[in-house]
C-alpha cells in the first residue's frame, strides 16, 4: 500500500448525504431502491471541432445532467478520451451507451462504473486566512498532501489531486475558515489492470501511515 492512498474517515451526523453527489459515488444503501448513482463512462471519439458538442447533445436531449466532463488527447493521434460522469440506473445508462454509439465520430464508449478503475481529479480552492489561521490552513493541508501554489495577505490558494471523497473532506475541513472560490477538473479515469478493487479504496478522509 503506498502511503495516501487510502483515507479513513470519522463517521458524522453532521453532513446532508446525497446519493448522487456525495463523495460515495458509487454506494447505494440498502433501503435505497431507486438503484440511482453516479456513473463514469470513457468515451473516444475524433478529435475534431464540434464533436464534444455532438455529444453532450445525445445527454441533453435525454434529460442527463452532467456531473462532470474531462477532455483531452488519447494515445493515438487523432483521438481524445472524454471522461464523465452523470447520474442514472444502470438500465437508464445503458440506453444512453447505447446511444452514443451510433454517433459516427464516436469510437467506443465503455461504462466503467462496476469495474475496477484508476480516478484522479485536481482542485484548486482559495481559502480567506488572516496571519493566525494561515498556519492551521497549512497544517490541514498537509495531512491531504495538498500544496500552496499563491499566497496573499488575506488568502492561501492549494491544489489538490485524488479522488472526489478527498476532494469533499478537505473541503469540508476548510469551510470554517471561509471558502472563496473552488476550480476543479472533473475526474479521469481509466480501469485498472491490476483488478484492485476500486470500492474498498473509497470513502476515506485522512492518510493511514504506511
Amino acid at each position: 500500500m503506498r502511503m495516501g492512498d487510502v483515507y479513513p474517515v470519522e463517521p458524522s451526523d453532521g453532513f446532508a448525504v446525497n446519493k448522487v453527489l456525495d463523495a460515495h459515488w458509487g454506494v447505494l444503501y440498502d433501503e435505497d431502491t431507486s438503484g440511482l448513482r453516479s456513473h463514469t463512462l470513457s468515451i473516444l471519439v475524433n478529435d475534431s471541432p464540434g464533436v464534444l458538442n455532438l455529444v453532450t447533445g445525445v445527454f441533453s436531449r435525454r434529460g442527463y445532467n452532467i456531473q462532470s466532463l474531462a477532455v483531452g488527447h488519447a494515445e493515438t493521434e487523432g483521438l481524445s478520451r472524454i471522461t464523465t460522469v452523470v447520474p442514472g440506473t444502470d438500465a437508464s445508462i445503458l440506453k444512453l451507451v447505447q446511444q452514443l454509439k451510433k454517433l459516427p465520430v464516436l469510437h467506443e464508449v465503455h461504462d466503467i462504473t462496476h469495474l475496477p478503475f484508476a480516478e484522479r481529479e485536481l482542485m484548486l480552492i482559495k481559502i480567506a486566512v488572516n496571519a493566525a489561521a494561515r498556519r492551521d490552513v497549512l497544517d490541514i493541508a498537509s495531512i491531504f498532501r495538498a500544496r500552496a501554489v499563491d499566497v496573499s495577505s488575506h488568502t492561501i490558494t492549494l491544489e489538490l489531486t485524488g479522488a472526489l471523497d478527498k476532494m469533499v473532506a478537505l473541503q469540508r475541513l476548510l469551510e470554517p475558515f471561509g471558502i472563496c472560490e473552488v476550480a476543479r477538473t472533473g475526474r479521469v479515469a481509466l480501469e485498472r489492470e491490476s483488478g484492485v478493487d476500486s470500492n474498498s479504496l473509497r470513502g476515506y478522509a485522512f492518510p493511514l501511515e504506511a
